[in-house]
């Protein structure tokens, strides 16, 4: 099966100063770093990147300001080839910003600041209805306002549209908001927030297999776990199923995660099923956290399928 499908992110977008230490100060304490980066971020512009790379048709609504970050970020998905025309300009705030530092170990810690974000709101999603109607699937995660997400995900419901959530990080929602999403994808964190595993420690991939196939029609329609250097499980009404992730050298888990879920947003949008598309996206999830960066270091269709172990050269690759 060709690459194909259009996705439509709404979503956060960011741009993140990165700097890279040996380890996290202590409270009170002040470091040198040894490296410093800026970059695109924002879980909606990363994922929205990843679900392009891999080959999906994609569309990004969101919010910048009208400031240098917002000029580079703009610049920098239309290095992606993503369309713009949904990005909106807000001239009273400014472009969110994510201060991001990573440890030598991979690990990373994080502080957003909203910005204009915030001011994605119901309306602007009112307006984006036409958009949502012609979508395969319609994506969008934790960090924007509740009632925004709620908003989207009653008109991909109205418009029988797939409507996956990323949970990340818990935001307050419906129960019928989280009980659409087809998938929910959360991280073990996450999941125990919404009553999944909400006792487990210290869980094998098999166990949270079973974990996720429980909450599959309780908690949402279908649901993806990501277990980081474990791997990830998903469960739905066809089955359950647990794919353990390659050994790599991490180098920078930042965006590792959206890498994951846009890659399996774009592979469910052209058709795959979830099992595929679960494959698919531990393989670029995997790929992400062996280069420094968020959107630059998510690997091309070709270099996911793969790492997932496809044959590229296949007819239906």
């Amino acid at each position: 099966m060709a690459a194909s499908g259009r996705v439509v992110v709404f979503g956060s977008l960011n741009v993140d100063s990165t700097s890279y230490v040996e380890s996290f100060p202590a409270p009170g304490e002040t470091i040198r770093s040894h490296g410093y980066r800026v970059a695109l971020g924002g879980k909606g512009s990363n994922q929205a990147v990843a679900a392009q790379v891999v080959g999906a048709s994609v569309d990004l609504v969101a919010r910048i300001g009208t400031d240098a970050a917002g000029e580079f970020a703009l610049a920098t998905l239309q290095r992606f080839g993503l369309p713009t025309g949904a990005i909106g300009l807000e001239p009273d705030a400014s472009t969110g910003v994510a201060q991001i530092a990573v440890a030598d170990s991979g690990e990373n810690t994080i502080i957003i600041a909203g910005g204009a974000n915030l001011t994605l709101t119901p309306a602007v999603v009112d307006a984006e209805r036409e958009r949502i109607i012609a979508a395969s699937l319609v994506l969008t995660q934790g960090e924007l306002p509740p009632p925004t997400i709620e908003r989207v995900a009653e008109l991909a419901a109205g418009a029988d549209v797939r409507f996956v959530l990323n949970l990340a990080p818990p935001a307050a929602l419906s129960a019928a908001v989280v009980g659409s999403a087809d998938p929910l994808v959360v991280n073990e964190h996450e999941a125990r927030a919404v009553g999944i595993g909400t006792d487990a420690t210290g869980m094998a991939l098999e166990e949270w297999r079973e974990l996720a196939a429980s909450a599959v029609g309780r908690v949402a329609r279908s649901v993806v776990v990501t277990l980081g250097p474990a791997g990830a499980v998903a469960a739905s009404a066809d089955g359950s199923w647990a794919v353990p992730a390659p050994r790599v050298a991490a180098v920078d888990t930042t965006g590792a995660g959206d890498a994951f879920t846009g890659a399996l947003a774009a592979f469910i949008a052209e058709g795959r099923p979830l099992e595929s598309a679960l494959r698919f996206a531990v393989a670029a999830g995997a790929l992400a956290v062996q280069t420094r960066g968020t959107v630059d270091s998510y690997a091309p269709r070709d270099a996911v399928l793969r790492a997932a172990g496809f044959d590229t050269g296949s007819a239906t690759a």
